[in-house]
């Protein structure tokens, strides 16, 4: 019982970390992503949307990695 919810959460966490990956365009900023022209080729801070998404896609994975770990101790 324990293990299917692990791997229900281990594939949703998977699912969100890759759209949370594809959402980060380098270089370019989010607005490229929903359609902007980006800008140029400097480095600008992350800002609002951005950074909350840089955040969220580290606490995702380390979720995920959790969740993979949990799977491979309670199958053993």
């Amino acid at each position: 019982m324990n293990l299917k919810i692990i791997d229900f959460a281990q594939i949703v966490l998977g699912i969100i970390l890759i759209v949370s990956i594809l959402f980060q365009v380098r270089g370019s900023g989010l607005s490229s992503v929903f359609g902007g022209t980006g800008g140029g080729e400097f480095f600008r801070a992350r800002r609002g949307l951005e950074k909350f998404l840089y955040y969220e896609t580290i606490i995702i994975a380390i979720l995920f990695v959790a969740c993979a770990l949990a799977s491979l101790i309670l199958t053993k």
